[in-house]
């Protein structure tokens, strides 16, 4: 490393030059060659490698020969450095990457992510963000396949993120080749989807990302990092059981705690504060890591941010949501730590007002998250003190939360009826639609929240509470509705109760559904 040090590039430096000792005409024919547009085809890609493997030889044969004397091999370096600037202009031609991969130049240019230089790792690192950049493969899906599929088998995410680990945030050429490598690797599942997961498996990449956003500083690079984070963890219950293990719901937790109370400074920290929100909703996908949250005291922090009403209010409500889906242990510490009363204001329509609450879909959202939250508290709580004061919320107050209810239910209950509608004018428009894609159509249109409202209504009936039962059959009655007209909506939703979770589960939800359609 000392080596690579010594060889470290000066980008900014000024040489001073007496420009009264320029040849002129010489100066011109520079400046010519240089506007000469390049012809990309297969000629000009061999003469490009060949001139490059060359370079690398050289450099190669002038380092083992002259180990501790870098003035010797310095030049050999510069003029690697020039041959790979120069293979940057093949992604102005994605057509030609399966030939690239047929002159078997891919294990070349990787292995120098491992030289000594580190300059000519950041070389590489900037040519592969150019090679794989989404604008470039765009329209060329097989070519970018080709050189992607040739990339992995060559170790390219291994040899990535090892690099990666030698690269230091204090240096601004470094702190470039990091957002460059993550660009890379984004750039790489983008094309092929399975790469998010290979990344985890044979890469310490999750284990750098955690390290990057427990940092307090922000910077572009943590933002990126969060980012990355939240891609890997999308789609995947390995990485989000993996990062599990690896106590990622507590590093989260702490990375998001940092703005429990404050603001984030900047539209981009305001980013990386929602991705890390994504990451930690992602997290909670798999029950063990809905205990882990659990354990931390996630429910406790999730109820602080709430209570403080700054920016993460609404992410906060969404990571209790995903936290207590199925999770009786989550709903139980919730209902233990004074939970309801912060839920129940914001169900009320008690939110903090700023730029974000005025919009229509803000509202609308947190509206459908909190019905959820809800129906998960009927459904993780059963019996006992804890399942009597969440009934006691809907009696208190001359019963104003059944009435919220009720107000709920008729607006989505439009909803559906209107999207029910379009469906059927597009049928008599002749454009056919199977039953599945019509009632996912009708669940992305309020259905799912309607039903949840139905479910939640359902709970509360149950209790037999003569005061909540009465409020019920009054309002119906009001909106010309009958207990009919919820059954019907219970009845689909028991119809169409999926087995995700196994057989088992199916018919244990489908037997508690039942029970609450006969209790009207």
């Amino acid at each position: 490393m000392e080596v690579a040090n010594h060889l470290k590039r000066k980008r900014d430096d000024v040489v001073p030059f007496d420009d009264s000792q320029v040849d002129l005409s010489l100066l011109e024919a520079v400046e010519k060659s240089q506007n000469a547009v390049e012809v990309l085809d297969l000629r000009t890609l061999k003469r490009l490698v060949f001139s490059f493997e060359r370079r690398l030889k050289e450099n190669i044969e002038a380092r083992l020969k002259y180990p501790d004397q870098p003035e010797r091999f310095a030049d050999s370096e510069v003029e690697l450095h020039e041959e790979l600037e120069k293979l940057k202009i093949l992604a102005g031609a994605p057509e030609l990457y399966p030939e690239l991969v047929n002159l078997n130049a891919i294990p070349s240019i990787l292995n120098l992510l491992s030289h000594e230089n580190t300059d000519i790792a950041i070389d590489v690192v900037h040519l592969l963000e150019d090679l794989t950049d989404e604008d470039v493969l765009e329209d060329n899906d097989e070519p970018a396949r080709i050189l992607v599929d040739s990339l992995i088998e060559n170790n390219v995410l291994e040899l990535l993120v090892q690099n990666l680990q030698r690269l230091s945030d204090k240096d601004p050429d470094e702190m470039s080749a990091v957002y460059n490598t993550l660009a890379s690797i984004e750039n790489m599942i983008e094309v092929k989807p399975a790469v998010a997961e290979l990344v985890c498996e044979r890469t310490k990449l999750l284990r750098w990302l955690l390290g990057k956003i427990k940092v307090r500083e922000f910077d572009s690079n943590k933002q990126y990092a969060s980012e990355i984070l939240a891609i890997l963890l999308q789609n995947s219950t390995a990485n989000q059981k993996r990062l599990g293990q690896m106590n990622g719901v507590d590093v989260v937790l702490q990375a998001v705690a940092m703005y429990k109370s404050k603001d984030p400074k900047t539209s981009d920290e305001e980013e990386m504060l929602e991705n890390l929100f994504d990451c930690l909703c992602c997290l909670l996908m798999p029950l063990e890591n809905k205990e882990r949250f659990v354990k931390a005291e996630g429910v406790e922090l999730m109820i602080i941010i709430m209570k403080q009403k700054k920016t993460a209010y609404a992410s906060a409500i969404r990571a209790l949501d995903f936290s207590m889906t199925k999770c009786p242990q989550a709903c139980e510490r919730f209902v233990d730590v004074l939970g309801l009363k912060t839920a129940f204001a914001a169900f009320m329509g008690k939110i903090p007002m700023g730029k974000k609450s005025k919009k229509e879909r803000y509202q609308e959202e947190l509206e459908e998250r909190l019905v959820s939250l809800i129906a998960s508290l009927f459904g993780g709580i059963l019996r006992g003190s804890r399942r009597e004061r969440l009934l006691s919320k809907f009696v208190e107050n001359e019963c104003e939360k059944i009435d919220r209810l009720m107000e709920l239910y008729i607006r989505y209950s439009d909803r559906v009826k209107a999207e029910t509608q379009r469906l059927e004018q597009l049928e008599l428009d002749d454009l056919e639609m199977d039953e599945e894609e019509k009632y996912n159509r009708k669940l992305e249109s309020g259905l799912y929240t309607l039903q949840l409202i139905t479910v939640i209504l359902g709970h509360v009936w149950c209790s037999e509470h003569p005061q909540m039962r009465a409020r019920i059959e009054l309002l119906l009655k009001q909106q010309k509705l009958t207990k009919k007209d919820i059954k019907d909506i219970l009845q689909e939703y028991h119809d169409n109760i999926g087995d995700l979770d196994g057989p088992e589960e199916k018919e244990r939800a489908q037997t508690r559904i039942q029970k609450i359609i006969s209790a009207f």
